[in-house]
Protein backbone atom coordinates (compact mmCIF):
# COMPACT_ATOMS: atom_id res chain seq x y z
CA UNK A 1 0.00 0.00 0.00
CA UNK A 2 1.31 3.37 -1.00
CA UNK A 3 2.24 5.80 1.57
CA UNK A 4 0.56 9.23 1.83
CA UNK A 5 1.94 12.13 0.78
CA UNK A 6 1.01 13.48 4.11
CA UNK A 7 3.08 10.95 5.83
CA UNK A 8 6.28 11.85 3.59
CA UNK A 9 6.39 15.64 2.80
CA UNK A 10 6.23 17.86 5.71
CA UNK A 11 8.53 21.02 5.33
CA UNK A 12 8.93 21.38 9.51
CA UNK A 13 10.50 18.38 9.07
CA UNK A 14 12.71 19.11 6.08
CA UNK A 15 12.74 20.90 2.92
CA UNK A 16 14.27 18.43 0.42
CA UNK A 17 12.97 15.82 -1.22
CA UNK A 18 14.54 13.18 -3.59
CA UNK A 19 11.83 12.78 -6.34
CA UNK A 20 11.96 9.96 -9.15
CA UNK A 21 9.04 8.93 -11.63
CA UNK A 22 9.24 6.37 -14.17
CA UNK A 23 7.72 6.22 -17.88
CA UNK A 24 5.03 3.72 -18.15
CA UNK A 25 6.33 0.04 -17.91
CA UNK A 26 9.72 1.29 -17.62
CA UNK A 27 10.01 1.79 -21.54
CA UNK A 28 12.40 3.61 -22.92
CA UNK A 29 10.23 6.49 -23.97
CA UNK A 30 13.23 9.34 -23.55
CA UNK A 31 15.50 6.91 -25.38
CA UNK A 32 16.34 5.11 -28.31
CA UNK A 33 15.66 7.89 -30.55
CA UNK A 34 13.88 10.03 -28.37
CA UNK A 35 16.85 11.81 -26.92
CA UNK A 36 15.57 14.95 -27.25
CA UNK A 37 12.92 14.25 -24.93
CA UNK A 38 15.82 15.14 -22.15
CA UNK A 39 16.30 18.75 -23.34
CA UNK A 40 12.59 19.33 -23.08
CA UNK A 41 12.64 17.84 -19.12
CA UNK A 42 15.55 20.20 -18.47
CA UNK A 43 14.32 23.20 -20.20
CA UNK A 44 10.52 22.70 -18.01
CA UNK A 45 12.58 22.01 -15.08
CA UNK A 46 14.43 25.21 -15.35
CA UNK A 47 11.36 27.15 -16.44
CA UNK A 48 9.68 25.75 -13.39
CA UNK A 49 12.51 26.72 -10.69
CA UNK A 50 11.79 30.12 -12.33
CA UNK A 51 8.25 30.22 -11.35
CA UNK A 52 7.48 28.03 -8.26
CA UNK A 53 8.93 29.07 -4.75
CA UNK A 54 10.62 25.17 -4.91
CA UNK A 55 14.62 25.23 -6.07
CA UNK A 56 16.34 22.34 -7.57
CA UNK A 57 19.87 21.25 -6.25
CA UNK A 58 20.29 17.87 -8.48
CA UNK A 59 18.66 16.49 -11.29
CA UNK A 60 19.04 13.15 -13.59
CA UNK A 61 17.23 12.38 -16.62
CA UNK A 62 17.52 8.76 -17.72
CA UNK A 63 16.00 7.14 -20.94
CA UNK A 64 13.03 5.78 -18.88
CA UNK A 65 13.41 7.39 -15.75
CA UNK A 66 14.12 10.96 -14.27
CA UNK A 67 15.70 11.95 -10.72
CA UNK A 68 15.01 15.59 -8.86
CA UNK A 69 16.50 16.83 -5.79
CA UNK A 70 13.97 19.46 -5.03
CA UNK A 71 14.12 21.99 -1.72
CA UNK A 72 10.73 23.89 -0.92
CA UNK A 73 10.64 27.61 0.45
CA UNK A 74 7.15 27.99 1.11
CA UNK A 75 8.10 30.91 3.32
CA UNK A 76 9.54 33.19 0.14
CA UNK A 77 5.81 32.09 -1.36
CA UNK A 78 4.42 33.69 1.60
CA UNK A 79 6.50 37.19 0.55
CA UNK A 80 5.51 37.48 -2.33
CA UNK A 81 2.61 40.19 -3.32
CA UNK A 82 -0.73 38.87 -4.03
CA UNK A 83 0.48 40.29 -8.02
CA UNK A 84 3.17 38.50 -8.12
CA UNK A 85 1.56 35.31 -7.05
CA UNK A 86 -0.88 36.02 -9.68
CA UNK A 87 1.73 36.44 -12.41
CA UNK A 88 3.22 33.66 -11.72
CA UNK A 89 0.32 31.25 -11.58
CA UNK A 90 -1.11 32.34 -14.52
CA UNK A 91 2.74 31.64 -16.42
CA UNK A 92 2.14 28.08 -15.45
CA UNK A 93 -1.20 27.91 -17.39
CA UNK A 94 -0.84 30.77 -19.98
CA UNK A 95 -3.99 31.35 -22.62
CA UNK A 96 -2.73 29.87 -26.09
CA UNK A 97 -2.30 30.97 -29.58
CA UNK A 98 -3.99 28.92 -32.93
CA UNK A 99 -0.83 27.81 -32.98
CA UNK A 100 -0.16 26.33 -29.33
CA UNK A 101 2.47 28.81 -28.35
CA UNK A 102 1.84 30.39 -24.87
CA UNK A 103 0.17 33.92 -25.36
CA UNK A 104 1.91 36.60 -23.15
CA UNK A 105 -0.20 37.10 -19.60
CA UNK A 106 -2.43 39.85 -20.18
CA UNK A 107 -3.46 42.60 -17.11
CA UNK A 108 -7.38 41.35 -17.91
CA UNK A 109 -6.37 38.34 -16.17
CA UNK A 110 -4.17 39.25 -13.55
CA UNK A 111 -7.16 41.94 -12.12
CA UNK A 112 -9.38 39.12 -12.68
CA UNK A 113 -7.08 36.29 -10.38
CA UNK A 114 -6.37 39.33 -7.94
CA UNK A 115 -10.47 39.64 -7.42
CA UNK A 116 -10.73 36.30 -6.41
CA UNK A 117 -9.22 36.16 -2.86
CA UNK A 118 -9.87 32.51 -2.89
CA UNK A 119 -8.55 31.43 -6.17
CA UNK A 120 -5.50 33.54 -5.01
CA UNK A 121 -4.59 31.47 -1.59
CA UNK A 122 -4.67 27.95 -3.12
CA UNK A 123 -2.31 29.50 -6.14
CA UNK A 124 0.05 30.81 -3.39
CA UNK A 125 -0.19 27.18 -1.34
CA UNK A 126 0.26 25.80 -4.91
CA UNK A 127 3.37 27.45 -6.02
CA UNK A 128 5.27 25.90 -3.14
CA UNK A 129 3.57 22.61 -3.50
CA UNK A 130 5.72 19.50 -4.10
CA UNK A 131 2.82 17.60 -6.07
CA UNK A 132 1.83 20.71 -7.98
CA UNK A 133 5.20 21.40 -9.10
CA UNK A 134 5.66 17.45 -10.29
CA UNK A 135 2.24 18.34 -11.97
CA UNK A 136 3.37 20.79 -14.35
CA UNK A 137 6.81 18.95 -14.71
CA UNK A 138 5.37 15.39 -16.25
CA UNK A 139 2.11 16.76 -17.42
CA UNK A 140 3.35 19.03 -20.34
CA UNK A 141 5.77 16.69 -21.44
CA UNK A 142 3.93 13.60 -22.06
CA UNK A 143 1.63 15.49 -23.99
CA UNK A 144 4.80 17.03 -26.19
CA UNK A 145 5.53 12.85 -26.28
CA UNK A 146 2.13 11.98 -27.01
CA UNK A 147 1.53 14.50 -29.93
CA UNK A 148 4.98 13.54 -31.25
CA UNK A 149 3.90 10.29 -31.38
CA UNK A 150 0.34 10.54 -32.41
CA UNK A 151 -0.36 8.53 -29.76
CA UNK A 152 -2.94 8.84 -26.21
CA UNK A 153 -2.36 7.39 -23.06
CA UNK A 154 -0.09 7.42 -20.23
CA UNK A 155 3.45 8.11 -20.46
CA UNK A 156 4.37 8.49 -16.95
CA UNK A 157 3.48 5.89 -14.29
CA UNK A 158 0.74 7.69 -12.03
CA UNK A 159 2.82 8.03 -8.83
CA UNK A 160 5.95 9.57 -8.58
CA UNK A 161 7.96 8.34 -6.03
CA UNK A 162 9.24 10.88 -3.05
CA UNK A 163 11.69 10.32 -0.26
CA UNK A 164 12.31 12.97 2.55
CA UNK A 165 16.38 13.41 3.28
CA UNK A 166 16.55 14.26 6.36
CA UNK A 167 20.26 15.25 7.38
CA UNK A 168 23.17 16.16 5.74
CA UNK A 169 25.00 13.42 5.32
CA UNK A 170 22.04 11.52 3.26
CA UNK A 171 21.23 14.99 1.43
CA UNK A 172 25.37 14.80 0.05
CA UNK A 173 24.25 11.04 -0.69
CA UNK A 174 21.30 11.59 -2.26
CA UNK A 175 22.81 14.00 -4.69
CA UNK A 176 25.83 12.15 -5.38
CA UNK A 177 23.77 9.37 -6.22
CA UNK A 178 21.43 11.19 -8.76
CA UNK A 179 24.54 12.81 -10.62
CA UNK A 180 26.18 9.07 -10.50
CA UNK A 181 23.00 7.54 -12.19
CA UNK A 182 24.68 7.47 -15.93
CA UNK A 183 27.73 6.11 -14.49
CA UNK A 184 25.92 3.35 -12.60
CA UNK A 185 24.06 2.53 -15.81
CA UNK A 186 26.93 2.48 -17.81
CA UNK A 187 25.70 5.09 -19.91
CA UNK A 188 28.61 7.01 -19.11
CA UNK A 189 32.04 6.76 -18.35
CA UNK A 190 32.54 9.34 -16.40
CA UNK A 191 30.52 11.26 -14.44
CA UNK A 192 31.82 14.69 -16.40
CA UNK A 193 30.46 13.20 -19.32
CA UNK A 194 26.53 12.05 -18.11
CA UNK A 195 24.44 14.39 -20.10
CA UNK A 196 21.33 16.10 -18.29
CA UNK A 197 22.86 15.79 -14.99
CA UNK A 198 22.95 18.35 -12.70
CA UNK A 199 26.80 18.04 -12.39
CA UNK A 200 27.04 18.26 -15.67
CA UNK A 201 25.05 21.39 -15.64
CA UNK A 202 27.41 22.70 -13.24
CA UNK A 203 30.24 22.18 -14.93
CA UNK A 204 28.70 23.28 -18.55
CA UNK A 205 27.97 26.97 -16.50
CA UNK A 206 31.18 27.15 -15.14
CA UNK A 207 33.22 26.89 -18.51
CA UNK A 208 30.74 29.45 -19.80
CA UNK A 209 31.49 32.25 -17.32
CA UNK A 210 34.95 31.35 -17.31
CA UNK A 211 35.41 29.86 -13.56
CA UNK A 212 36.57 26.70 -14.34
CA UNK A 213 40.03 25.48 -14.78
CA UNK A 214 40.72 22.28 -15.96
CA UNK A 215 44.11 21.22 -14.53
CA UNK A 216 44.49 18.07 -15.33
CA UNK A 217 42.78 15.04 -17.32
CA UNK A 218 40.40 13.48 -15.80
CA UNK A 219 37.48 15.43 -13.10
CA UNK A 220 40.38 17.37 -11.10
CA UNK A 221 38.91 20.51 -11.66
CA UNK A 222 39.18 23.48 -9.42
CA UNK A 223 36.82 26.68 -9.63
CA UNK A 224 38.81 30.30 -9.57
CA UNK A 225 35.62 31.38 -7.36
CA UNK A 226 33.05 28.85 -6.13
CA UNK A 227 30.85 31.40 -5.19
CA UNK A 228 29.97 32.38 -8.42
CA UNK A 229 28.51 29.07 -8.95
CA UNK A 230 25.25 30.70 -7.71
CA UNK A 231 24.40 32.67 -10.54
CA UNK A 232 22.83 29.76 -11.87
CA UNK A 233 19.25 28.14 -12.15
CA UNK A 234 20.47 25.53 -9.92
CA UNK A 235 21.12 25.64 -6.22
CA UNK A 236 24.72 26.35 -5.47
CA UNK A 237 27.00 23.13 -3.64
CA UNK A 238 28.14 25.91 -0.95
CA UNK A 239 25.33 27.20 1.21
CA UNK A 240 26.36 30.34 2.05
CA UNK A 241 23.89 31.80 4.09
CA UNK A 242 25.78 32.23 7.07
CA UNK A 243 28.18 34.87 5.34
CA UNK A 244 25.13 36.72 3.92
CA UNK A 245 23.68 35.35 1.21
CA UNK A 246 20.21 34.66 0.69
CA UNK A 247 19.90 31.80 -1.26
CA UNK A 248 20.32 28.14 -0.20
CA UNK A 249 22.79 25.94 -1.13
CA UNK A 250 23.36 22.00 -0.72
CA UNK A 251 26.39 22.48 2.36
CA UNK A 252 27.82 25.21 4.28
CA UNK A 253 31.60 25.34 3.18
CA UNK A 254 31.77 22.27 0.69
CA UNK A 255 32.24 23.49 -2.64
CA UNK A 256 31.86 22.81 -6.47
CA UNK A 257 35.41 21.75 -6.57
CA UNK A 258 35.28 19.86 -3.35
CA UNK A 259 32.46 17.82 -4.67
CA UNK A 260 33.59 17.48 -8.11
CA UNK A 261 36.68 15.44 -6.41
CA UNK A 262 33.96 13.32 -4.10
CA UNK A 263 31.86 12.64 -7.04
CA UNK A 264 35.05 10.99 -8.80
CA UNK A 265 36.60 8.89 -6.01
CA UNK A 266 33.12 7.42 -5.87
CA UNK A 267 32.23 7.15 -8.85
CA UNK A 268 35.20 4.86 -9.12
CA UNK A 269 33.71 2.64 -6.70
CA UNK A 270 31.08 1.96 -9.34
CA UNK A 271 33.59 1.37 -11.73
CA UNK A 272 37.42 -0.21 -12.36
CA UNK A 273 39.43 2.68 -11.46
CA UNK A 274 41.92 3.89 -8.79
CA UNK A 275 39.93 5.01 -5.63
CA UNK A 276 41.64 7.03 -3.35
CA UNK A 277 40.04 9.54 -1.08
CA UNK A 278 41.02 13.25 -2.42
CA UNK A 279 42.96 15.04 0.52
CA UNK A 280 40.30 17.56 1.11
CA UNK A 281 37.65 14.69 1.51
CA UNK A 282 37.70 13.49 4.91
CA UNK A 283 36.70 16.68 6.80
CA UNK A 284 33.83 16.69 5.27
CA UNK A 285 33.21 12.66 6.65
CA UNK A 286 34.20 14.24 10.18
CA UNK A 287 31.72 16.76 10.36
CA UNK A 288 29.07 14.58 8.87
CA UNK A 289 30.17 12.03 11.92
CA UNK A 290 31.08 9.63 9.53
CA UNK A 291 34.20 7.99 7.35
CA UNK A 292 35.08 6.68 3.70
CA UNK A 293 33.94 3.15 4.33
CA UNK A 294 30.70 4.08 5.33
CA UNK A 295 30.21 6.62 2.71
CA UNK A 296 31.24 3.71 0.23
CA UNK A 297 28.42 1.33 1.79
CA UNK A 298 25.74 4.19 1.96
CA UNK A 299 26.31 4.93 -1.60
CA UNK A 300 26.55 1.38 -2.89
CA UNK A 301 23.24 0.27 -1.17
CA UNK A 302 21.26 3.01 -3.16
CA UNK A 303 22.52 1.89 -6.19
CA UNK A 304 22.00 -1.96 -5.03
CA UNK A 305 18.52 -3.32 -6.97
CA UNK A 306 17.05 -3.68 -3.19
CA UNK A 307 17.56 0.00 -2.67
CA UNK A 308 14.70 2.87 -0.98
CA UNK A 309 13.37 0.60 1.51
CA UNK A 310 10.86 3.58 3.08
CA UNK A 311 9.91 7.35 2.42
CA UNK A 312 12.27 9.02 4.07
CA UNK A 313 16.16 9.33 4.26
CA UNK A 314 18.78 9.70 6.99
CA UNK A 315 20.14 8.60 10.42
CA UNK A 316 18.64 6.64 13.12
CA UNK A 317 18.27 9.73 15.17
CA UNK A 318 16.32 11.71 12.34
CA UNK A 319 14.66 9.28 11.61
CA UNK A 320 13.16 8.95 15.06
CA UNK A 321 12.25 12.70 15.25
CA UNK A 322 10.26 12.18 11.50
CA UNK A 323 8.12 9.46 12.52
CA UNK A 324 7.19 11.54 15.77
CA UNK A 325 6.16 14.23 14.13
CA UNK A 326 4.20 11.94 12.03
CA UNK A 327 2.74 10.25 15.03
CA UNK A 328 4.20 6.88 13.68
CA UNK A 329 6.26 4.84 16.13
CA UNK A 330 8.57 4.21 13.33
CA UNK A 331 9.93 4.72 9.57
CA UNK A 332 12.08 2.14 7.69
CA UNK A 333 15.94 3.22 7.85
CA UNK A 334 18.21 3.06 4.74
CA UNK A 335 21.15 4.11 5.87
CA UNK A 336 23.56 1.83 8.12
CA UNK A 337 22.81 2.29 11.91
CA UNK A 338 25.68 3.27 12.61
CA UNK A 339 25.21 6.66 11.57
CA UNK A 340 25.22 9.63 13.47
CA UNK A 341 24.98 12.50 10.98
CA UNK A 342 23.86 16.05 11.91
CA UNK A 343 20.71 17.65 10.72
CA UNK A 344 20.19 19.66 7.37
CA UNK A 345 19.84 23.40 8.17
CA UNK A 346 16.27 24.52 7.19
Amino acid sequence: MATPRSLIVDENVTPWYHCVSRCVRRAFLCGEGFEHRKDWIENRLQDLVDVFAIDCAGFAIMDNHLHVLLRLDSRRAAEWSDEEVARRWLRLFPLRGIEGQPLPVSEARVRELLADADALAKARKRLSDLGWFMKCLKEPLARLANKEDGCTGAFWESRFRSVAVLDEASLLATAAYIDLNPVAAGIALTPEASEHTSFRARLDECRGNGTLQTVRDGLSTETVNPAQESAGWLLPIDDQRGQGSDRAGLLPGFTLSCYCRLLDWTSRLLRAGKAAVPTDVPPIFARLGSDPSEWGATVSEMFARRKWTGNHFGGPARLSEAASSHGRRWHRNQIPRGSSASPVAA
